[in-house]
């Protein structure tokens, strides 16, 4: 793993060290990941205010929210295994849940039901078993209609989670622990604190700076919305899988569909969108990052990944009103993205041209724009000459005779089928049924042939 350059971790530990003198955090560690390891952390102020040790990469703090992302891969294992589809009602499963809310809308938070348990949770700090949660779940209410916009919802979390239990017949803590933390060693992740070293949660008030403990919440049946508890660099290896996921664990092209935008979170600036459990962030670089964030009493959290290039910013913080830990995660990581970016692969010649391709490569017209196709490592590309260099050209896979499906890029999943003449050479091509030609033409010249 290459090292980073000086002048990054200088700049890594200015943000750090601003947000928590800024934000008044006891103690934070802040770090950034790239495949699964940490290329950069930092521990700053205590994690526990009667000592002096800073935190550490090992030391647990309660991730709280974060706790979502792990519950909603695993109902999309569930849905790749056909246990499932996103677009069952729950009820369908849980056959006590009065609502018509679907599986889908409850993991991107536009079921419109309301947010927490039924009862004043926050108030007592007592939250409910499974038979309360599913009996108060009944009167939950609708605050907003389906789609209409997105609200986040704890307690539809919550029953997604004994959604998970209840189709694997077990706890959903066994369930996390066998499809996922295993799998991943994701060691030190554990509902609650595991007993090893941790960070101690504080509050500071706004008019002294004499921090106060916070107590420790027992989750109980809400803990597939908010009960693990992880260090930074347990937090690394979830982070890499989000970004490249173990295909024993979770196709890829599962968590490409978790990271897909459903619905606006900002729909002023739209610079936050939701997937499926994943938050979608917008970066002041143009970058998306995907991840969570997490609140607890004396614990905010934020883990967030730029799936591109792998790289993932964690922020770890013992304060109930610390910065922001989106915009924190985002920033570490984005500093490293664009001033620290992973060295490219050298190109690579290629050893041969497939005869059924070579009559394809140059460029052709639709719509009287031009694409070039080229032979590239033995399958075809196309790519518009003004697309941004870090942009995928579109890349075709052969599904038979002059019949290619397009994999990525522009396009993805039509069909490009290729007509030829008696001589054997290409005339024409159909993109996603556009007629492409050598020449650039009207749509009134391809309509008459001249």
């Amino acid at each position: 793993m290459t090292a980073l350059r000086d002048a990054t971790t200088r700049a890594l530990r200015r943000i750090a060290l601003d947000r928590q003198r800024v934000g008044r955090v006891p103690g934070l560690y802040a770090a950034v990941q790239r495949g699964g390891a940490l290329v950069w952390g930092d521990g700053i102020g205590r994690r526990e205010v009667t000592a002096e040790a800073a935190p550490g990469p090992d030391d647990q703090f309660l991730v709280a929210s974060n706790t979502k992302t792990f519950t909603a891969v695993m109902v999309m294992q569930l849905r790749d295994e056909g246990r499932l589809s996103l677009d069952d009602r729950v009820s369908d499963h849980l056959g006590e849940v009065p609502h018509g809310l679907t599986v889908r809308q409850g993991l991107a938070h536009v079921s419109g039901l309301q947010r927490e348990p039924v009862g004043d949770v926050w108030a007592t700090l007592v939250q409910p078993d499974t038979d309360e949660l599913m009996a108060g779940f009944a009167e939950a209410e609708a605050v907003g209609r389906p789609h209409e916009r997105w609200h986040y919802s704890n307690v539809v979390y919550a029953v997604l989670g004994e959604l998970v239990a209840r189709l694997d017949g077990r706890s959903w803590e066994e369930s996390l622990r066998a499809r996922l933390l295993d799998p991943l060693e994701l060691k030190r992740t554990s509902v609650g604190f595991d007993g090893g070293p941790q960070a101690v949660g504080y509050y500071v008030p706004p008019f002294d700076d004499v921090p106060r403990v916070e107590p420790f919440v027992e989750l109980r049946a809400m803990a597939p919305c908010g009960a693990l508890a992880s260090t930074a660099r347990d937090l690394a290896r979830w982070s890499a899988f989000v970004a490249a996921p173990d295909p024993s664990v979770l196709s890829p092209d599962t968590m490409e569909e978790m990271c897909q935008p459903q619905v606006m979170r900002d729909v002023e600036d739209w610079t936050g969108a939701m997937g499926l459990g994943f938050f979608l962030a917008r970066s002041p670089g143009g970058r998306t990052f995907v991840g969570h964030t997490g609140g607890m009493p004396g614990h905010v959290t934020g883990v967030f990944t730029h799936r591109e290039s792998g790289t993932g910013g964690i922020v770890l913080m013992n304060s109930s009103t610390p910065p922001d830990p989106s915009t924190f995660a985002v920033e570490i990581a984005e500093q490293v993205v664009a001033h620290d970016p992973v060295e490219e692969q050298p190109w690579q010649p290629g050893t041969s041209v497939p005869d059924e391709l070579a009559g394809l490569r140059g460029t052709w017209f639709t719509e009287g724009t031009p694409f070039v196709f080229s032979v590239v490592q033995g399958h075809l590309e196309a790519r518009h000459p003004d697309l941004a260099r870090h942009k995928q050209s579109s890349v075709f896979e052969q599904i038979g005779d002059d019949l290619y499906r397009t994999v990525a890029g522009r396009e993805r999943g039509e069909l490009l089928r290729v007509t030829r003449d008696e001589a054997g050479t290409p005339v024409t091509l159909h993109w996603a049924t556009y007629l492409c030609t050598r020449a650039p033409l009207s749509f009134g010249e391809e309509l008459t042939g001249h």
